[in-house]
């Protein structure tokens, strides 16, 4: 080591000073004394190995104050949750990196009640003795949807797993290969059937499958037939898919059971707001579908959930799985969907008391108006003195998101932010890492954020975050 890097290094200040300075020992009092010394070391160590790279930097090593703090900033990270909230002005509703379907307020003190409290989670109060989770939904579940009967498990992939496993294990399960979807972040049907310890036949071809392809694969090894609700792309042109009723037939003069994988599921019906392509999970049921999954956290607007409706003996078969119970939810989950589906017993409550539905069906002009306001509150009366950064209204184009009505476009509107001295991305960087994050998209030279999928009180963190940018282009010229 050389006689120049030894000097530095002892002008770095000895751990059990920066401890027991008056501000370590104030951390100390705060996060502990082991954490606090884990952290000085931390930061120490760091030090030591910029000062020894051979050609670093040969300025004085940090003093004192500066090790104390960056030792308060690496606690203060340390502490933060690392799960934080975003606004969401990306216009896509069920945004899968966002946690997808925001709970209703029903919902919301469902959770909090649950999470304060014992429950009866597993115990029958009338009888008194010990119940079983499934019937806090069931009953809701039956009466919404016309089945026989339901049960939940922890999402709508480990849905599909536990009825395969459940009825076809070591037999045949038939696919139309136009229907193989991957489900989003690698988790495709043939493994999860794989998982399941069923074999797959694919039948048809990508485009075009017949129900003479279904009748033709059914044999002595057939344990179902799976109908997989493409959710998250569309195959358009010469195309050709088997109606479910045509399947249901074929299906009982087989004597095997017909499952369909909605994917999303709802229980409403969505052509009201021109949204097509969305059978209602009721008039499946009706349809004569023996089991139906879809899932919590989607179009029906509640918690991550796997939701089965359908054939009672098929639900008990299932329940009585030992898989079900690596499945199964907890009494968070159920909380929240119980909650979340008696909103469903009158529609119109649905309509307005579940975010997704809000969001969906909130006029333009009321986007129009959140969006003029922003400008007023923020730019509007302040002058243009040649400032760098401009803030308009624009129209935009919202999606439902989360694998859901793929290719349909939600007619939308929000505000558009440009720069003349910074790059849209520098703007979307100052937004992604505001106080709190707000996460918009890049178009063109623009960094646009939609107005549609604003939660109440976002606009107001947009107004303050927008304040900023103008003040920082008015004080600097721009974004540094």
């Amino acid at each position: 080591m050389a006689s120049g890097e030894k000097r530095l290094l002892r002008q770095l200040p000895a751990v059990h000073t920066v401890v027991d300075s008056d501000e370590g020992k104030a951390l100390a009092e705060k996060y502990g004394r082991e954490l606090v010394v884990e952290a000085v070391n931390l930061v120490l160590d760091l030090w030591r190995n910029k000062l020894r790279q051979p050609g670093g930097d040969q300025s004085p090593p940090p003093g004192l104050p500066a090790v104390l703090g960056e030792t308060r900033e690496y606690l203060e990270a340390l502490n933060r949750p690392r799960l934080r909230k975003v606004v969401n002005a990306t216009g896509i509703i069920l945004h899968t990196n966002f946690g997808r379907a925001v709970l209703s307020q029903r919902a919301r003190e469902a959770l909090s009640e649950a999470a304060a409290c014992y429950t009866n989670l597993e115990y029958n109060l009338q009888d008194g003795k010990r119940g079983s989770r499934h019937d806090h939904v069931a009953e809701l579940l039956v009466r919404l949807t016309g089945a026989e009967s339901a049960m939940v498990v922890n999402n709508n992939a480990g849905a599909v797993l536990l009825a395969v496993n459940t009825l076809a294990a070591g037999k045949e399960v038939i696919v139309s290969r136009g229907e193989l979807v991957e489900i989003g972040g690698s988790f495709r049907i043939p493994e999860v059937l794989k998982m399941g310890g069923v074999t797959l036949r694919e039948v048809g071809t990508t485009n075009r499958t017949h129900l003479s392809d279904y009748r033709q694969a059914i044999n002595h090894d057939t344990g179902l037939i799976l109908k997989v609700h493409t959710s998250n792309f569309r195959i358009t042109g010469f195309t050709r898919s088997v109606d479910r009723r045509e399947l249901r037939k074929l299906a009982a003069e087989s004597g095997i059971p017909l499952v369909e994988d909605l994917g999303s599921g709802s229980l409403l019906d969505l052509s009201l707001y021109g949204l097509k392509d969305e059978t209602p999970v009721p008039r499946v049921v009706a349809e004569g579908v023996d089991l139906v999954t879809f899932s919590g956290d989607k179009l029906l607007g509640g918690p991550q959930a796997g939701i089965v409706v359908g054939k009672r003996k098929y639900i008990e078969l299932m329940k009585a799985n030992q898989l079900a119970r690596a499945l199964r939810v907890d009494k968070f989950t159920l909380a929240a969907l119980e909650a979340t589906l008696r909103e469903y017993l009158q529609p119109a409550g649905a309509w307005q008391n579940i975010p997704v539905y809000r969001m969906l069906a909130v006029s333009r002009e009321e986007l129009m108006r959140k969006a003029e306001e922003i400008i007023e509150a923020t730019i509007t009366g302040q002058g243009s003195n040649d400032r760098p950064f401009t803030v308009e209204g624009i129209a935009t184009t919202a999606q439902m998101g989360g694998g859901s009505l793929p290719g349909q476009d939600i007619v939308s509107f929000g505000l558009a932010i440009r720069s003349t001295v910074n790059s849209p991305a520098e703007i979307e960087s100052f937004f992604r890492n505001y106080t709190v994050p707000i996460i918009g998209y890049l178009e063109q030279d623009r960094f646009i954020l939609d107005m549609r999928t604003l939660l109440p009180g976002d606009e107001e963190i947009i107004k303050q975050a927008i304040g900023e940018l103008v003040k920082s282009s008015n004080s600097e010229g721009g974004l540094t």
